[in-house]
């Protein structure tokens, strides 16, 4: 099977193709040089880039079905976190081999998403080589709308999205090749749920436009280290309170208390947003899904939990530390 029969058989269906995306938009899409989009008047196109690497950011032997959906939600969680609505998406896939199983299952994981999410493939590129994925990720925001990571404000409430640190305590578990159906009990399971199929926050992101929300952030590299970069944008600091901290029933069932917290602070891969604003502007009950405030922004830079400075200055995930 050539590049071509590949594309066209996995790639080329409706269900990767045939998504709604930003209605109209898409002008010609997989089967020529390149795609051909559109912008609606008064609306800007925003756009991101992921690269995903076999055993880097994820392990070898993933069930495909899982990663083809991991892939593209990680990619859309930057769409929500600029307050976007999808437009269309690219993929470039390289494979060391052709294998028609863990191809059906890839695209059928992806298109499960892509029908969530409602947005299209338009075109990429296959080759072959040592696993990787890239995604390239296309929105729509109204004009001067995008929620970017510069604009916190001293007296700005802090608030996250869903439930911080399970997706970091699934971690230990993937690593020992467990999948969704490989907890022992509950708790277990659905810590393993929340990193093999990330949920991104496209409808937040949507009403925090709409509400006059700040600064946005997805939480992909822990929430020290992503809260860290709304701050050194914003030129500003910001007090946290652990008590505050949305923690799952099954992270606590799995972790002790103290452990439960520390992996909701520093854990990655749960991409939930973090966001600030005015605590005038958001009312928590009216949220499209479950937000709470947990610190507020304060002028002198640096973050402070529980009133004692934290060292966030190597938070995150770094490829070349």
């Amino acid at each position: 099977m050539n590049e071509f029969d590949l594309i066209a058989r996995y790639f080329n269906q409706p269900a990767l193709t045939g998504q709604p995306g930003c209605e109209g938009c898409v002008v010609v899409g997989i089967g020529d040089d390149c795609a051909v989009v559109s912008v609606p008047d008064g609306w800007q196109l925003v756009q991101s880039i992921d690269t995903l690497v076999e055993g880097v950011h994820f392990p070898a032997g993933i069930d495909p079905v899982l990663l083809g959906w991991r892939a593209l939600a990680v990619s859309v969680s930057d769409l929500a976190a600029m307050g976007a609505r999808p437009h269309s998406f690219f993929l470039a896939l390289t494979l060391p081999k052709v294998d028609t199983d863990w191809l059906a299952g890839f695209s059928q994981g992806m298109a499960d998403l892509a029908a969530r999410c409602g947005i299209p493939l338009v075109g990429g590129d296959t080759t072959r080589g040592s696993m990787a994925i890239s995604l390239h990720v296309q929105g729509v925001v109204s004009a001067d709308s995008a929620l970017k990571r510069n604009g916190a404000r001293p007296g700005d409430t802090v608030y996250v999205s869903g439930t911080l640190g399970d997706a970091g305590g699934a971690l230990p578990l993937v690593l020992q090749g467990a999948g969704i159906g490989d907890g022992k009990n509950a708790s277990e399971t659905a810590l393993l749920a929340r990193y093999y199929r990330p949920q991104p926050r496209l409808m937040l992101g949507q009403w925090l436009v709409e509400k006059g929300a700040t600064a946005a952030i997805d939480i992909s590299d822990g929430l020290l280290g992503d809260l860290s970069h709304i701050l050194r944008a914003s030129g500003c600091g910001a007090t946290l309170n652990s008590d505050a901290l949305p923690l799952s029933d099954a992270l606590r069932a799995v972790y002790s208390e103290d452990q439960a917290r520390s992996l909701a602070l520093t854990a990655g891969d749960d991409y939930e947003l973090c966001f600030t604003a005015p605590a005038s502007a958001i009312t928590e009950s009216e949220s499209p899904i479950p937000i709470v405030a947990i610190g507020t922004i304060v002028e002198q830079s640096g973050i402070r939990l529980d009133g004692q400075f934290v060292d966030s200055s190597d938070g995150g995930f770094r490829h070349f530390s």
